[in-house]
């Protein structure tokens, strides 16, 4: 992958052209999914196809007239710190508030690429028109958080609330859900495993801690590196590296902790390990939730992805530490 500041400027042009046309499709195609509850949202969305289909040809009419017909294959997934997007238009009958929601996301994503692409355009026109595109995305952005006031209106957010909360998720809790739920799972399964092959709770308590330690950093490091912000609006890197360490640090702790039981007291592991089991509960299923309010997931999806893989960790954990 290429850091943005190393683009060329033929580079940037190809990037923004594959761009523009990947978003008209999308558009589209939430213009089809809507177009039979939503008429009038998916009129708007046709609009929005038809006006990134005219910012390409005028980023491609440019292009050709400073260098050729023929566009470099790159396209924003080779190009760091752009936020990787899910692929929610291939799911059919979406809330118009989820699309909303993406479609915010999206936009903004674009506006920060014109302002930094314009900001690093040397050649007068081109940077006149990665202004002018910017503003355009900037009113899509704008159009998109209205969008729903149809049908909202009793209940509709200002809009600094909407932007607040977008970056609070962007910023905080992707990373910080991130981190909770590696530190909560991978360390299942070394913790336990030791309990059960040890049955010594001082021991435990430190493959745990270091277990535990060890995932933060290297979680934290891994989201700091991940992506500068630089253009998805995620906010500082260490920010989100230290939220996401501290996550993670925090998800192996807690099932960690009940191994402080002194082991000279009766039955010693057995309370911490009974402890330690009604942690590890509350966390999945807090992880579980978490997911479904704050990430679009159903509930019950949530539950099935993190409550049973978690507890298949725990249990291949037991099974290696008593062997």
């Amino acid at each position: 992958m290429k850091n943005f500041a190393d683009l060329t400027e033929r580079e940037v042009l190809a990037v923004a052209i594959s761009s523009e046309e990947e978003d008209s499709r999308i558009y589209m195609t939430f213009a089809e999914d809507l177009r039979e509850r939503y008429p009038d949202s998916a009129k708007v969305f046709e609009q929005m196809a038809e006006e990134e289909r005219g910012h390409r040809h005028m980023l491609l009419e440019t292009y050709e007239q400073r260098f050729g017909p023929h566009l470099p294959p790159i396209r924003r997934e080779d190009v760091k710190g752009f936020l990787r997007r899910r692929p929610v238009w291939l799911t059919k009958n979406l809330s118009l508030e989820t699309i909303r929601r993406e479609v915010e996301t999206m936009e903004m994503q674009a506006e920060r690429f014109y302002v930094k692409a314009a900001d690093q355009a040397q050649d007068v026109g081109v940077r006149r028109l990665l202004g002018d595109l910017a503003e355009a995305e900037k009113g899509h952005e704008e159009m998109a958080a209205k969008l729903t006031d149809q049908i909202l209106s009793p209940d509709v957010r200002a809009e600094e609330d909407r932007t607040n909360r977008r970056m609070f998720v962007l910023q905080y809790v992707q990373p910080g859900l991130a981190g909770l739920m590696d530190g909560s799972v991978s360390t299942l399964a070394p913790l336990f495993a030791a309990a059960f092959a040890t049955h010594q709770n001082w021991q435990t308590f430190l493959v745990g801690l270091a277990a535990s330690i060890g995932a933060g950093i290297s979680m934290g490091f891994a989201e700091a590196l991940s992506d500068d912000g630089s253009l998805t609006g995620r906010g500082s890197p260490w920010l989100r590296g230290l939220t996401c360490g501290a996550m993670t640090t925090l998800g192996g702790l807690g099932h960690t902790l009940p191994y402080l039981v002194p082991d000279s007291w009766a039955n010693a592991f057995w309370i911490a390990t009974a402890i330690a089991g009604v942690v590890v509960f509350f966390e999945l299923w807090a992880i579980a939730f978490i997911r479904a309010r704050y990430m679009d997931t159903p509930f019950l999806q949530a539950v099935f992805q993190i409550v049973l893989g978690g507890a298949i960790v725990l249990a291949v954990g037991i099974l290696i530490g008593a062997a």
